[in-house]
């Protein structure tokens, strides 16, 4: 994992032709929804790793097209804060109805 973290922050750093302690801000929001919408529960239990890398296309996809639609950033930022709170509800109900 230590080795992979570092690829991606060389990749990101080299995509921004920047090194800066602010340029990460925001992404552990990503990560938490793309688990979420990969399938991990808010109770335990066990998440795939198809799962979680469909869950991180959906969160770049999302990120991307509103990007590209010129959507600011605070919106950007409720928007995916909205998708997780779907996530964790859809998780909670289909929870409650299994059991």
């Amino acid at each position: 994992m230590g080795v992979l973290s570092a690829v991606a922050g060389i990749a990101f750093t080299s995509r921004l032709n920047a090194a800066s302690p602010q340029a990460g801000l925001g992404f552990e929001l990503d990560a938490i929804a793309a688990c979420f919408i990969g399938g991990a529960s808010a109770y335990g239990g066990v998440g795939t790793v198809i799962g979680a890398i469909v869950g991180g296309l959906v969160m770049g996809v999302l990120n991307n097209g509103m990007s590209i639609l010129g959507v600011g950033s605070d919106i950007q930022q409720v928007v995916k804060g909205l998708v997780l709170l779907l996530a964790v509800a859809f998780d909670v109900v289909s929870k409650k109805k299994g059991s």
